[in-house]
């Protein structure tokens, strides 16, 4: 059995962590409110643009254009995005897994990184890291988006990827965030989700197609990323808050835990003076 000491030292070194991890509950709950409300504020916006994009094509008929079909090399851009830092629970592990066991594993990949937990673990696998934005996941803005999209648009211009990915963790609420690979390039939709009517209902372009969809595209490609953005921040918060409250919890746990270990070295310890006392007595008389 441990000795008395022994309990004592362990107990105050859990005690410290759980006011540390205590502190970072704090900070997460605060942040988390900040960003929820940014991603919540945002995600209306993102969604109504994927889905009026993807209509907007799917009633265009059969367009010819360079970001409606795949590019000339067999490898795939994945802009990934995970945190710089961790204690988050199983945040970044999540993104992690799914390059490495979803759909695009075993694929030739070329990786643009957002985050640097991320761009660490992917390294140690062995991927290829083509450029990195860690600092952008800090406090992303809509020009940080805007700057990432050029450069991955250009690589698939020049045909260095003939696919584009967004790995992200999407934001559901304060405590479910679901790891997302989202395909944006070529853009796909589906004729068959429309209604009759829109079906029906031609698509013009002003000036014409091409011009309309070389300023269109870049810009739907960056709303997604930036949404995305907000999204995996105000996710990896909730997933920080609830990482320190269980921190929290088993540190409670665990105080409670060696309390009792230590009152029962105590009383053995005191049942032990007391046996040899008496048996000194004893031996005296």
């Amino acid at each position: 059995m441990a000795s008395m000491r022994d309990i004592q030292r362990r107990r105050n070194s859990i005690a410290s962590t759980q006011q540390i991890t205590k502190a970072m509950k704090l900070v997460s709950t605060v942040k988390l409110q900040k960003t929820k409300a940014k991603a919540e504020e945002s995600k209306p916006y993102f969604d109504h643009m994927y889905a009026t994009v993807t209509s907007m094509l799917a009633r265009s008929g059969i367009v010819d254009h360079k970001y409606l079909r795949a590019g000339a090399s067999d490898k795939k851009g994945v802009i990934v995005i995970s945190s710089n830092r961790g204690l988050a629970g199983g945040y970044n592990s999540n993104i992690v897994k799914l390059i490495t066991k979803g759909d695009l594993a075993d694929k030739e990949l070329r990786l643009y990184t957002i985050g640097g937990k991320g761009k660490e673990a992917l390294e140690r696998k062995g991927y290829p890291v083509a450029a990195d934005y860690s600092d952008v996941i800090n406090a992303p803005l809509y020009s940080d988006a805007a700057q990432i999209s050029r450069r991955v648009l250009e690589d698939f211009e020049k045909g260095e990827i003939g696919e584009i990915y967004l790995a992200y963790t999407s934001f559901k609420n304060t405590v479910v965030h679901v790891p997302k690979l989202l395909k944006l390039l070529p853009v796909e939709f589906e004729a068959s989700d429309l209604s009759e009517k829109e079906k029906n209902t031609p698509m013009n372009y002003k000036p014409g197609e091409e011009e309309a969809l070389d300023i269109i595209i870049p810009k739907y490609i960056t709303s997604l990323l930036y949404g995305a953005l907000t999204e995996a921040v105000a996710s990896e918060n909730g997933a920080r808050m609830q990482a320190m409250d269980s921190a929290t919890s088993n540190a409670e746990d665990m105080i409670e835990s060696l309390g009792l270990q230590y009152n029962r070295a105590r009383q053995g310890s005191i049942t032990q003076e007391l046996t040899e006392i008496i048996a000194g007595a004893e031996a005296v008389e």
